[in-house]
């Protein structure tokens, strides 16, 4: 299969997990021996560029002319079957699916996040999950609440993209084919609007995994791994651990953000520094080596996440997780089975559920084998592959239906 992929990588000084997703589904195509050729833009070009950057990306963002342009000579030089598009914000824009209207390249979009509909791109305000633009199908609420980088200003191109996107149906017309990551992301997306019936559910995998250790050799300590910022509710889990005290588990913290100085004097202050270890950005063997030797992963999210890569890796490593049960974490984690589920923002239910857990060594042993299956299961590569094969042969069809349809006219 010849299939062009798309993305515009994220800024380097904020590490994307899409950015990896992107490439390691590149990596995967190519190993399974298909013709993959690359259309990617760099938010970095416009980000070194002072002001006139900015100016170029909020204009690019609703409609870039020029990227349609040269996303129509691709498709004409190299006649892909697959036109896949990972994130077109800011730079390629969605006007880069009118480059393949009138061939026969069907077109995907994975839903990473929820930009599609929401400013936001992660629907919360307020440490709280909102959906008023997804369930208004109107933009007014994000110009109102300024819902990107909490400036107006800033949201009217997101604004212009989502209202601009939905006047010319672009969605309902332009895309053969949605990958959403799991069955809540997508019941979102269909409210919001999207075509059922062309929205598939394909997780995402991890490719490269160290061996699990065994329960017997592992450290009793606990492990959060994520953005320090408000919305992946690190605060949460601190507080409960501030509850629990001196027999509380050893806590670590692997990740970097906005909120991490904040988080960092709380812990001091409760005397809880021999408790409590802030890794910081690490490399992803460090990330491996930490999580693999721990007896639980912990993720107290406040808002929806599309879809949680760092369970997949727990799961690979025979990790159980305790998570929010809120947004596609609850369509990851099987209570009971691979980890548990805590009321969102409530560190009282979090400490209960925890400490439930980590008393009893053996219930987790046998969840973190549960994890393991799940992941043979669900998130290897092969059986990625063999659902992204069937998600694009679903595309291919549509758009040979809509090609027909078009000549019978």
């Amino acid at each position: 299969m010849n299939i062009l992929l798309s993305h515009n990588y994220y800024g380097s000084a904020a590490p994307s997990g899409e950015n990896i997703v992107f490439e390691t589904e590149l990596k995967l195509l190519r190993q399974r021996g298909h013709t993959v050729i690359e259309w990617v833009r760099h938010s970095d070009d416009i980000r070194n560029c002072g002001i006139l950057g900015t100016l170029c990306g909020a204009l690019s963002t609703p409609w870039n002319i020029f990227s349609k342009r040269a996303t129509k000579r691709l498709i004409q030089q190299i006649s892909p079957d697959i036109f896949h598009v990972h994130n077109s914000f800011p730079l390629l824009s969605p006007s880069v699916f009118y480059a393949a209207e009138k061939s026969k390249t069907a077109t995907v979009l994975t839903l990473h996040n929820y930009r599609t509909f929401c400013a936001a791109g992660i629907p919360i305000r307020n440490e709280k999950p909102c959906t008023e633009c997804l369930d208004a199908r109107n933009v007014m609420p994000a110009l109102r609440h300024r819902c990107y980088r909490s400036s107006r200003t800033a949201t009217i191109p997101l604004a212009a993209m989502i209202w601009l996107h939905r006047r010319l149906k672009t969605w309902e017309l332009q895309v053969d084919a949605f990958i959403a990551l799991t069955e809540f992301q997508k019941e979102i997306f269909c409210k919001a609007g999207l075509p059922r019936e062309r929205v598939f559910v394909k997780p995402h995998f991890h490719p490269n995994l160290l061996n699990p250790v065994s329960w017997d050799d592992r450290e009793p300590k606990v492990v959060f791994i994520g953005r320090l910022s408000v919305e992946k509710g690190c605060h949460i889990l601190i507080e409960a651990w501030r509850r629990w005290g001196t027999e509380a588990p050893c806590l670590e913290v692997i990740g970097d953000g906005p909120d991490r100085l904040r988080l960092e004097r709380t812990v001091n202050e409760s005397g809880l520094g021999k408790k409590i270890t802030f890794r910081g950005h690490i490399s992803s063997a460090e990330v491996q080596e930490g999580l693999r030797r721990a007896i639980l992963l912990v993720l107290p999210s406040l808002c929806f996440e599309t879809f949680g890569i760092v369970i997949v890796e727990a799961y690979g490593l025979g990790v159980p997780v305790a998570a929010s049960k809120l947004g596609s974490l609850p369509c990851m984690v099987q209570e009971g089975i691979t980890g548990t589920l805590f009321e969102p923002g409530n560190p009282d239910d979090l400490l209960e559920k925890v400490k439930i857990a980590v008393a009893a060594p053996l219930r987790l042993a046998t969840w973190g084998a549960s994890a393991r299956n799940e992941f043979e299961r669900k998130y290897s590569a092969e059986s990625n592959y063999q659902l992204l094969l069937q998600i694009y042969t679903m595309a291919i069809r549509h758009k040979k239906e809509k090609l027909t349809t078009f000549v019978s006219r």
